[in-house]
């Protein structure tokens, strides 16, 4: 018997109980869309929180002093302009705080070559700002220096950033975030306007382009204000010590020599690793081992789904064996070879496995297509050839049992069955 009368044996027996084939093939389509989904779920919530990261800044440095007055037990998260937390375990000593003069000694052509540019940032969070009857409590008030948007990856979207000079008059301006300018100023233009800050009146120069809100966890980008340091220490803050210092490294491939760079310089200045200096880059990439290793679990876990189906294709075709056992032993009494009745039930399971495969892969790539509790799944072009691949795996394996059973079956017992 050729491969082609197989297939047609095949095709009839299948055709034979409609209802029992939809629903074996049914659970192979749960199972291989669920894989396909859950993994460009994990690969949707990687990416989601990869470009939060990148929106703070991924090839700045944020040094932050130390608690730990040894810089060794302390970690903080976050980027430019952010909150940090510190922790660890040893002796706590008493830290020396970051000045302006620190932000300006990294910037040197001779120690520090790979530094472009080093911002002092005052954080004077929460401030409850008002516009005539609106008002706004703005989740960052930052004050630092026209570097900082760079190092910090943001960019204006109307109006113009504040000026060095401006820094060094101490003139109250400010750039704010997209939020704050609908929450604050609504439909009105907010260029040119003054905002009352607990009592101080700073003029709006620009807005920021759109960094986009994050539901992974990290604060809303877009509610931040930006002013100088010199009139945010002047108004809402005490002067002297800086709640951060960003630094930009003058390329990507610079950030890690940089890091080194202002390491060595701070110690010198301050006779202590008093500071930590937190890498953005080195984040990323840790949550990028982190993402992948939960893709793969959340691939896993739908996995046991192709299992389950796989099990329903066992017995899906032990019952059809069973059933036509007769048929069985009139074919083998007429001289049908054990490799035909083999092949025409492994090419039945094989057929149901990869039909529920396709039907499964159009169902994970539709559903892929709206967002998941928040998150935009990103489909992964290999998940798919896995999943094809398996489901049809699937079939060849489980079906082989009742196919071994079906070929091994004697015809005159097969003859006698009712």
């Amino acid at each position: 018997m050729n491969p082609f009368e197989i297939l047609r044996f095949a095709l009839r027996g299948l055709g034979a109980n409609k209802l029992r084939s939809g629903l074996t093939t049914l659970g192979i389509l749960i199972g291989v869309g669920a894989v396909i989904l859950l993994v460009a779920v994990g690969n949707g919530s990687s990416q989601q929180i990869q470009d939060s990261i990148s929106r703070l800044g991924a090839g700045a440095l944020t040094v932050s002093t130390s608690t730990t007055g040894q810089g060794g037990g302390s970690r903080q998260a976050g980027g430019p302009g952010g909150s940090q937390q510190q922790g660890g375990t040893g002796p706590r000593t008493q830290a020396k705080k970051l000045t302006v003069e620190d932000a300006k000694a990294l910037v040197d052509p001779v120690s520090t070559p790979s530094v472009e540019s080093a911002s002092p940032v005052v954080n004077a969070s929460s401030q409850t700002t008002t516009y005539l009857t609106t008002s706004h409590s703005i989740g960052q008030f930052v004050g630092s220096d026209p570097a900082y948007f760079k190092a910090s990856n943001k960019t204006i979207r109307r109006g113009s950033l504040f000026t060095a000079e401006q820094v060094a008059a101490g003139s109250k301006v400010a750039v704010i975030g997209q939020t704050v300018a609908e929450e604050l100023f609504g439909r009105v233009d907010p260029i040119g306007k003054k905002m009352n800050v607990n009592g101080a009146f700073f003029t709006v120069t620009g807005v920021l382009a759109e960094s986009g809100s994050s539901s992974s966890g990290f604060q809303d980008a877009d509610d931040i204000a930006v002013a100088p340091y010199t009139a945010v220490q002047g108004t809402l803050t005490s002067y002297g010590a800086l709640s951060q210092i960003v630094v930009q490294a003058k390329t990507p491939g610079a950030v890690d020599a940089a890091q080194a760079e202002v390491t060595t310089l701070l110690n010198q200045r301050h006779g202590s690793t008093d500071f930590q200096v937190f890498n953005q880059a080195s984040l990323q990439s840790a949550v990028a081992e982190s993402s992948e290793t939960f893709t793969v679990l959340l691939g896993a876990v739908a996995a046991i789904s192709l299992l389950v189906g796989g099990i329903g294709v066992t017995n899906i075709m032990l019952v059809t064996v069973t059933e036509r056992t007769r048929e069985i032993g009139i074919r083998k009494a007429i001289g049908a070879p054990r490799g035909a009745i083999l092949g025409q039930f492994i090419t039945e399971a094989t057929i149901l496995s990869l039909i529920g495969g396709v039907l499964g892969v159009v169902a994970g790539v539709v559903g892929g297509q709206f967002k998941i509790v928040g998150v935009q799944p990103v489909i992964a072009p290999w998940s798919i050839g896995l999943a094809l691949g398996v489901s049809v795996a699937i079939g060849l394996f489980f079906g082989s049992y009742p196919a071994n059973r079906a070929a091994g079956l004697r015809p005159i017992e097969a003859l006698r069955h009712e």
